[in-house]
């Protein structure tokens, strides 16, 4: 084989690579949606957990999860209402996406007394778990959790709570519903620009949270 049949032949294996590579990230990256939206629901667990953000679909989704007898029971930890509270100071009456997700479920026939707002003032995924692992050490028989989300958003929540709660004198079983309410489109994500701010904001805080945010779940 001449010098230039061996060159051709390097070329060739080198392009082929190079297509093969390229075909798998673009698979990869197509299916990156997909695999954001965690989905593991039991038949029927203790609790749901409603996370926090834009609340509407979740508390659809939630509703929807108790009128099927999935979960009797739903927990909310308080979000934060930041600058909301110096309206409140100077006399605005302002009522927070808590409280609204709360009347939204009592309105479409969730009691009251079903619905556990926790105190914590969260502005993250990891604040809420944190706030739920210390409320379930004082609730032994809350050990079967739901959480329910928006869908790219479900992979790393369940990655948070699964770690906040690994360290209980119990196990704790956390599992996914996300909702089906929402407009995500997990396998086309890339053809709208919300679609496309929410996979990449997600891995980024994937990575976030496995590099640094992960070492305050030991506080």
């Amino acid at each position: 084989m001449s010098p230039v049949q061996i060159m051709n032949k390097r070329r060739l294996v080198f392009f082929v690579i190079m297509v093969l590579i390229g075909f798998l990230y673009l698979s990869g990256c197509r299916r990156a949606g997909q695999w954001l939206v965690k989905d593991d629901m039991p038949a029927h667990a203790d609790a749901m957990v409603i996370l926090m953000g834009n609340f509407p679909e979740k508390v659809l989704q939630a509703t929807d999860l108790f009128r099927r007898g999935i979960a009797g029971s739903v927990i909310i930890v308080e979000e934060s209402m930041g600058a909301y509270r110096a309206l409140e100071e100077r006399g605005v009456t302002v009522t927070g996406k808590t409280e609204q997700a709360r009347d939204a479920l009592v309105t479409m026939g969730v009691p009251g007394e079903n619905i556990t707002i926790l105190p914590g003032d969260a502005r993250s995924t990891l604040t809420e778990a944190m706030v739920v692992r210390d409320y379930l050490s004082t609730r032994p028989d809350l050990d079967t959790l739901i959480l329910v989300s928006s869908p790219p958003h479900m992979r790393r929540a369940s990655m948070i709570f699964r770690k906040a709660t690994a360290g209980s004198e119990w196990p704790v079983y956390v599992t996914c519903s996300p909702s089906a309410w929402s407009d995500f489109n997990a396998g086309r994500w890339w053809r709208e620009k919300e679609d496309i701010q929410d996979v990449l904001s997600e891995f980024l805080k994937i990575v976030s949270f496995r590099i640094i945010e992960k070492r305050r779940l030991k506080d």
